[in-house]
């Protein structure tokens, strides 16, 4: 008997360990007492049903473990259950993340949805935007992340601490940033006053700026020197390629080492390219369906392309040639003195639009989208996409609206298959519905509200130049609350393939 009530003990604890969590749920009742309490805190709003949340949980889970010594909580709402407190703090999408430093300083969480990456951006969070930097304190503040930016300065040169502080403000959220004024410490680094040291656990391991301190070139140096020479590309690190500003060679090969063979023979490349194109290796077994978004052959390894991230322009390099130093080093000097045309991938131009909605492809996108006399809607889709084909009747609706109101040759409602034509815009989920206004092209705005037509036709009116306002035929049915899953905007990854989709071996980024 007694045994058999140790091993039930056993079961318990056992159960109790595995069930244990250092993600703290909260409920409207304990939600503001609970950042109140707390520096600190990142909450995620989520619902159980919902895909993305299921994918994230773990990795929040290992964040909160590892933020735990440091006093940085971690917490989730469930907003199937807490739906008032959702929508008191604006939860429009799942999951939604946001950073609070008491109830009344609220921002959204702006890193990736993996643990180190969680980890990384709320200790930067926890930390000023500039930390004071002593000899005692060095070896410790080079540990914070993978890469610190420390700034050697007098104490009584002004100019160069605010240049330095300005753009620490503005990264922030990348990189964790010190200053010393200690003249002895800056000797011993090796560097002289003023500089600015850029620490890194890869490459070289740190890069040092000794030019005048301008606020421009400060932020140029700190983000070329913290970006790998040859870096890895992958859930983590994607975004950040993809924001940096300068287009992206992807290395794409099958195994570990012919990735860092390859990119041993093309470092001078590299080298000499950098702060003008990032390079970086991809794992062509986990992510090859992603060389089919650059126009290359999603079963032929390795393969080499550019993307100009700005413009979205896919340059592949022949597949059918060896990657070698030299044609490599060719064909990325011709790509950087604009002798290499881009790779468009276009379905046919319509011989005639079918339906309310505008069929845009890439080959008439210019003609379309960005005809400066028209406000233009248009939707990134997919085909396999599930909210896409759920709204494909209220986009219908909403085209025939404008078709048939005084504002038929001002607006367009229009739609393009993004996993079938080139577009200009990078687009992370689907669908992702843009508004292009008439005299503003380079300005396009984004839309974040509920799916139904009443909340389209708002967007257009007070987002486009026109205006344009139309009433709906019918009274649509009340959009459900945050916590249903039609009103949340779960976007579908834009980088996954619908056979990627179906392939475990072949994952997003």
């Amino acid at each position: 008997m007694q045994k058999v009530h140790r091993i039930a003990l056993g079961l318990l604890a056992a159960a109790a360990i595995a069930t244990a969590s250092d993600v703290v749920q909260l409920k409207k009742d304990t939600f503001d007492d609970f950042v109140k309490a707390n520096d600190l805190v990142l909450a995620e709003f989520f619902a159980p049903w919902c895909g993305h949340c299921k994918a994230l949980a773990p990795e929040y889970e290992e964040a909160a473990t590892t933020l735990k010594e440091k006093n940085i909580k971690l917490a989730k709402i469930d907003c199937t259950e807490e739906t008032e407190l959702c929508q008191q703090h604006g939860v429009e999408g799942y999951p939604t993340l946001k950073v609070f430093r008491g109830l009344d300083n609220v921002g959204p969480y702006k890193g990736q949805r993996k643990a180190g990456a969680i980890t990384s951006y709320m200790i930067k969070q926890s930390l000023p935007a500039v930390s004071d930097v002593t000899k005692d304190t060095l070896e410790e503040f080079k540990k914070a992340d993978k890469v610190v930016v420390v700034a050697y300065v007098d104490a009584a040169d002004k100019a160069s601490s605010e240049a330095f502080s300005a753009v620490a403000e503005k990264l922030r959220d990348d990189y964790p940033f010190g200053v010393s004024t200690d003249a002895a410490l800056a000797e011993a680094e090796g560097v002289k006053v003023p500089s600015v040291v850029v620490y890194k656990d890869f490459d070289e391991g740190k890069s040092v700026f000794t030019e005048k301190f301008e606020a421009e070139a400060l932020q140029k140096f700190a983000k070329t020197a913290a970006t790998p020479l040859i870096g890895e590309i992958g859930p983590e690190t994607y975004s950040d390629y993809m924001s940096a500003g300068i287009p992206l060679a992807y290395i794409f090969a099958e195994t570990a080492e012919e990735r860092k063979e390859i990119s041993e023979k093309l470092k001078p490349i590299a080298e000499a390219q950098r702060g003008v194109i990032n390079f970086g290796t991809i794992d062509a077994k986990a992510y090859g369906a992603h060389a089919g978004n650059l126009n290359l052959k999603t079963d032929k390894f390795p393969a080499f392309a550019i993307q100009e991230t700005a413009k979205n322009q896919k340059f592949p390099f022949d597949q059918e040639k060896e990657i070698t130093l030299d044609a490599i080093k060719t064909f990325v000097d011709d790509f950087v003195a604009g002798k290499v045309e881009p790779s468009i991938k276009s379905e046919p131009i319509p011989e005639k639009q079918e339906g309310p909605v505008t069929v845009v492809v890439a080959k008439n996108y210019n003609d379309i989208v960005l005809d400066d006399t028209k406000d233009v809607l248009i939707e990134f889709y997919a085909p396999w996409c599930g909210h896409c084909k759920s709204l494909a009747p209220k986009y219908d609706e909403l085209a025939g609206l404008y078709a048939k109101s005084e504002f038929k040759d001002q607006v367009v409602i229009a739609k393009v298959d993004a996993t079938a034509n080139d577009v200009p815009d990078e687009i992370q989920g689907f669908p992702t519905i843009k508004l292009y206004p008439a005299g503003a092209k380079n300005e396009p705005v984004t839309y974040s509200g509920s799916r139904t037509v009443d909340d389209l036709i708002k967007f257009i009116a007070e987002n486009g130049k026109y205006k344009a306002s139309v009433s709906e035929e019918a009274e649509e049915p009340s959009a459900a609350p945050a916590a249903s899953e039609e009103a949340t905007k779960e976007a579908e990854p834009a980088a996954e393939t619908k056979e990627a989709a179906k392939d475990a071996d072949h994952d997003e980024l």
